[in-house]
């Protein structure tokens, strides 16, 4: 779709799933678009944020290709006979679906590895045209390494769908992207069409998640900004999430969850976010309350939000300020640390799993507290207070 990898300034981008133990992973239907530095690519949706990445040199198709390789299923199974002490998050017997995975380092890559090390069953939504190099890049075991669980086995997704996003049916999708040389060999990759190809397949899912957005004209102040850019970034970083909760609650059994990802741009200002991008997160949250009250009254889902800080991900690279933000985060947050995936990726098993049951429309700060601040205390300003720092 439109939407890109997620960021992990709200921009991160998403990598790849896994075969399954003794099954084949098939490609099914995406909607995903685009690049912020091309058209295409910048619809390419991934986990959180806006990806915008060089735009793709190469044709994708969308096959089924089939693992050969055996790997362990993501479930705990050995410990399935012991008695488990504290107060474990167990999703054993739950499906997740996860729109916007297309390569293995960024928030949605790591909220499927969560998912899956706590018990889901994986399936992912990958752009049209990265579904090929990203299942290729699957099948000669490049993701091999970040694909390790907590157990010791390999994470596994059932099945991978083709999806675009911005376009809900058949019908919405203009000529020139149904004639793309990217997109040919692909069907049904619309939301309804996924919805749809999910529902023949597995008739239920329990946990969806939105990690996908796309702002081709980010790198712009909000100033310079066109009309179309701007309502770009809406459609593909906070309406696809309408969208995909719109078709896709049919198919969610009463209980379920869906989360996600936002960033801290929607409430303060980012310099350097443009393109409508902080609007279509502000949209996204507001959207998060709403649908919390409709998706919860109509049919017991839950419907929340992580507001994750900065991530070194491919796609937060491409918007290039992603470093200094990390570093202003690391001199000014009251945890100086990095943010890592993973911790992005336990909060998404949490709010999923029955210990968050009571959680719904909330937005949920995995900054490492950035968000709590009201200044940067590594100003000069500040130079003779003695402000603790962590010096290790």
């Amino acid at each position: 779709m439109a939407a890109t990898a997620a960021c992990s300034l709200q921009m991160a981008a998403v990598k790849p799933c896994i075969s399954s133990s003794h099954r084949g992973v098939k490609a099914g239907v995406a909607v995903v678009g685009g690049n912020s530095k091309g058209a295409s690519w910048t619809k390419l949706s991934s986990a959180s944020h806006i990806s915008s990445g060089q735009p793709f040199l190469r044709s994708f198709t969308s096959s089924s290709v089939k693992f050969d390789k055996v790997v362990t299923r993501a479930m705990a199974e050995s410990s399935t006979n012991k008695p488990i002490s504290g107060l474990p998050i167990d999703l054993k017997g739950k499906r997740a679906f996860i729109a916007g995975v297309a390569d293995d380092n960024g928030y949605g890559w790591a909220i499927a590895k969560s998912l899956a090390a706590a018990g889901a069953e994986i399936l992912v939504g990958t752009w049209v045209p990265a579904l090929n190099i990203f299942e290729t890049s699957l099948r000669r075991g490049k993701f091999d390494e970040s694909r390790v669980l907590p157990d010791g086995s390999l994470m596994e997704i059932t099945k991978i769908y083709p999806l675009d996003a911005i376009y809900d049916k058949l019908e919405d999708v203009p000529e020139d992207v149904k004639s793309n040389k990217r997109y040919s060999g692909s069907s049904k990759w619309t939301v309804q069409e996924c919805a749809e190809s999910v529902k023949q397949d597995f008739g239920s899912i329990d946990i969806l998640v939105h990690s996908l957005a796309n702002g081709p004209e980010v790198s712009k102040p909000l100033l310079e900004t066109s009309r179309n850019g701007y309502l770009a970034a809406l459609s593909a970083s906070s309406y696809s999430y309408v969208s995909l909760l719109k078709h896709f609650i049919p198919l969610m059994n009463p209980g379920g969850s869906s989360l996600s990802l936002t960033y801290i741009a929607s409430e303060r200002i980012i310099p350097g976010y443009g393109g409508g991008m902080s609007s279509a997160k502000a949209a996204l949250e507001s959207d998060t309350r709403v649908l919390a009250f409709e998706a919860g009254r109509k049919h017991r889902i839950r419907v929340n939000a992580i507001s994750a800080g900065p991530l070194r991900s491919r796609a937060a690279k491409a918007i290039g300020f992603i470093d200094t933000m990390i570093e202003y985060s690391l001199a000014n947050a009251p945890l100086q640390k990095e943010l890592s995936a993973d911790e992005v990726g336990n909060t998404a098993a949490f709010l999923a799993s029955p210990l968050a049951s009571a959680i719904t429309g909330a937005v949920i700060y995995v900054d490492n507290g950035l968000n709590a601040m009201g200044v940067g205390v590594d100003s000069p300003i500040f130079k003779d207070l003695d402000i603790p720092t962590d010096k290790h």
